[in-house]
């Protein structure tokens, strides 16, 4: 497993990642999406699993879901489940805050 870690500090984080909106960050070789809902980060895949849309032009709503722009799929930033039938479940990366920043690990 690789661990990121994105700012240096809890408000730099905070600034980086504006609460309800959509950033897309690259690390290492892979772009991945982030968001923010009060003091819970998520992290997944840039990609949507259905048709590759991109998720970072997408939206979140307020059941934490990440909502694809191309045929609105939806998929819970906590587990990854998509709430349709015909699409595999989005990657989901864990992700810890801290003073020193926000982790994200990523598998190898």
């Amino acid at each position: 497993m690789k661990t990121f870690i994105l700012g240096r500090t809890k408000k730099e984080v905070e600034r980086l990642v504006p609460e309800g909106q959509i950033k897309t960050v690259r690390l290492g070789n892979t772009k991945i999406c982030m968001s923010r809902i009060a003091d819970n980060y998520f992290a997944f895949e840039q990609a949507c699993p259905h048709r590759k849309a991109d998720l970072g032009k997408g939206t979140i709503n307020k059941f934490k879901e990440v909502i694809c722009p191309l045929h609105e799929y939806r998929f819970d930033l906590e587990t990854g489940r998509c709430n349709q039938a015909n699409c595999s479940d989005l990657k989901i990366f864990k992700t810890e805050i801290s003073e020193e920043g926000l982790k994200i690990y990523m598998p190898n």
